[in-house]
């Protein structure tokens, strides 16, 4: 079964991103959907034509990883924006771990936007982590290096070049800014009340 690209086209207008820069955006998330697609069909392929000790099954296999996270972090960042923002609850759960985990909100925000200014390319992600009951603000250098295994992506932020260059140059803090005013608290605590 295929997957398809979801529509984030409702984010156009966001204060603090330009219609040409999410547009590049979904255009370049919709090639990871794309080629997801090609890369499941063709080890499918090879699979049932019994190719899986060649050389291509091997590469093709290891260029999933890139290609599917690349696509589900889109999914995951776009869906955790809105425009105009939305305030985190203090009444929800995840308000209350964040400050138990962090000390305070402030805390765990310093944290994340000094995570995300880090040079290099990639995702700045707060994950939980069942087992241990965590909270923890992870980079990720690349889509498919660097993920906690087991872990959940709460809330995602791009932090390659294509998010933020066009309309900020090299002033990653300044798009940092522009992501936290677009938050949609409310998917990122949904996401971490479904955890339960």
């Amino acid at each position: 079964m295929a997957y398809d690209a979801i529509n984030f086209d409702h984010l156009l207008g966001t204060a603090g991103f330009s219609d040409t820069l999410l547009n590049n955006h979904f255009t370049l998330y919709k090639g990871y959907v794309t080629n997801t697609n090609k890369l499941a069909e063709t080890l499918d392929a090879l699979l049932k034509e019994g190719k899986v000790a060649t050389p291509e099954y091997a590469e093709l296999s290891r260029r999933f990883g890139w290609e599917f996270n690349g696509m589900r972090l889109h999914e995951y960042y776009f869906g955790n924006m809105v425009k105009g923002g939305a305030v985190l609850d203090k009444s929800a759960a995840l308000y209350a771990k964040i400050g138990q985990e962090f000390g305070s909100i402030e805390n765990w925000e310093k944290d994340f936007r000094a995570t995300g200014a880090m040079r290099g390319i990639g995702w700045t992600i707060l994950y939980h982590e069942p087992l241990g009951r965590r909270l923890f603000n992870v980079w990720v250098n690349e889509h498919d290096v660097g993920h906690l295994s087991g872990a959940t992506p709460l809330l995602v932020m791009d932090v390659f070049e294509h998010a933020f260059l066009t309309d900020y140059g090299l002033k990653r803090p300044d798009y940092i800014a522009s992501f936290f005013k677009a938050i949609d608290w409310k998917a990122v605590s949904a996401r971490f009340a479904g955890l339960k």
